[in-house]
Order: C-alpha cells, then structure tokens, then sequence
C-alpha cells in the first residue's frame, strides 16, 4: 500500500506537475514577454505560494516528525545544518558547471560562423537542462518516498510541496527547450519524461529507507533542510524586489496561501 502511494504521489508531484506548468503556459503571462527580464505577476505569485508550501512542509510536519522520534535533537538540528551546507555547495558546483562551460564555449575561435555557435549553444543548454531536471526529480522521489514511509499524511504533504514548487521550475524548463527545440510538443514530451524519474527516485527511496529504517528521521531532516534551502536561496530572493503596496501584499497573501494550502492537506489526510 505504501508503495503505491508513493509511486501513485511522485507520478503526480513528478508528471502533473509538467503538465499543470504546460496549461499554465498556454494561458499566459506566467512568462516574461519576449526581451523582457522577469516573470509576469501570475509567476511571481506561483513562486511565492511555492515558497509558502516548501516552508510550511519542513517546519510545520517533516521536522516535527522528526522530532517525535525520539532521535536526539542536536544529532538532528546537526543532520539539517550539514543539508543545508551540501545543498549549498552543490548549487556552487552547478553554477561552476556552467560558468566553466560558458567560458570554454567563448575561448574557441571567432571565426566561426555565429549561427551554428548560437545552434550548439542552444542544443548544449537543452540538454544540460534535460540532464539537471532529471537528477533533481530523482531527489524529489526519494525525499517524497521518505515522507510517505514515515506517514501517509507526511507523505501526502511532501507531494504537495514538491509539485508547489516544481510548477514553476518547469515552465523555466519549458520555455528554454522550446527555444532550444523549436517545438512545444517535443519540450513538454522531453520535460516530461524527465519528471517521470520522479517515481524511480520514489521506488529507490522506498527501497532504501525501507532498510535503513532506524535512520527514518534523518532522512526527513534532509528532506527538510532541501525544502528550506530552495525556498530561502531559490524562490524568496527572486521575490525580493521593490515593489508597491498592493504588489507586496499580493506576495505575501500567496505566500500564505501556500502555508494554508499545505496544512489543509495535512488536515484532511489525517481526517481520512
């Protein structure tokens, strides 16, 4: 049953989330204009309700549980300082990643015609964002798989928060393959099937809490030190720009909305 949920969950969290941030497209102004910088306010709102669910996930439910493990409390505060550092450190390595490769890409010679570099650099960029969009779904399984393992309703929740915040990664994902592609049916078909790693990640975080179960909570702490990471490097700074009043409370009342959309999950899957 616990295996299902999960496969069920991440299927959800991993595909639907493609598909929800495709009809999002298709509606419009989540994306900027062409030439233009930033997100439309309907994807400043969605980044805000993300941020709102990934918070209230860690603080409200993941780490909780983690504490009423029993699991002594600074063995755990420690495991999320550790998560919060290697999340870290692994987004300096990918940003690393692709300042190195943009150099190396500059360093060959010029004479080279400017369409076919404009091409590669558009084929290379493509992939690598296939390449990431996979790793991180498959994390996003194990994390939900962890959840789901220690409770259904955790479980639930965690599912929730992940596609909260894997909508707007996706049109972001979208949007560089269409340009990449040329094609909107071959950049949803490739996003999704980078999304449909999402329940392999579940099926080996299954597996392998499954038998490291006396380490159950440490794992939700990683859980949880990954959704704080990303809401408060990720998410929130993308927020913080000078706005007028009325655009500053519609933030925080999405943000909100995030917080109360993730407790009302948690309340109707502990009702049921």
């Amino acid at each position: 049953m616990t295996l299902i949920s999960i496969l069920l969950a991440t299927l959800a969290a991993g595909i639907g989330s493609v598909w929800l941030a495709a009809a999002l497209m298709r509606v419009g102004a989540l994306m900027p204009a062409e030439g233009a910088t930033d997100r439309g306010p309907a994807g400043q709102h969605l980044l805000s309700l993300a941020a709102g669910a990934l918070l209230a996930t860690a603080f409200m439910h993941l780490l909780p549980e983690a504490l009423e493990s029993g699991a002594h409390a600074q063995g755990l505060f420690g495991t999320l300082l550790v998560g919060l550092v290697f999340f870290f450190l692994l987004d300096k390595a990918e940003l690393w990643h692709h300042g190195h490769e943009h150099h190396h890409g500059h360093a060959h010679d010029h004479g080279h015609a400017h369409a076919h570099a404009h091409d590669e650099s558009r084929m290379s960029g493509g992939w690598a964002v296939l390449t990431g969009d996979s790793v991180h779904c498959f994390g996003d399984g194990i994390l939900i798989a962890s959840a789901f393992v220690a409770d259904l309703r955790l479980g639930l929740v965690a599912a929730v928060a992940v596609a909260a915040h894997e909508v707007p990664h996706h049109i972001g994902d979208l949007a560089v393959l269409r340009q990449a592609s040329g094609s909107r049916r071959a950049a949803l078909l490739k996003v999704s099937l980078a999304g449909a790693v999402t329940p392999l990640g579940g099926l080996v975080g299954w597996w392998l809490v499954d038998r490291l179960d006396g380490y159950l909570p440490y794992f939700l702490v990683v859980a949880s030190s990954s959704f704080i990471y990303v809401a408060l490097a990720d998410l929130i700074p993308q927020l913080q720009k000078r706005l007028g009043a009325r655009e500053t409370l519609a933030q925080v009342a999405w943000l909100l909305v995030g917080i109360a959309l993730v407790s009302a999950v948690g309340v109707l899957a502990h009702t049921h």
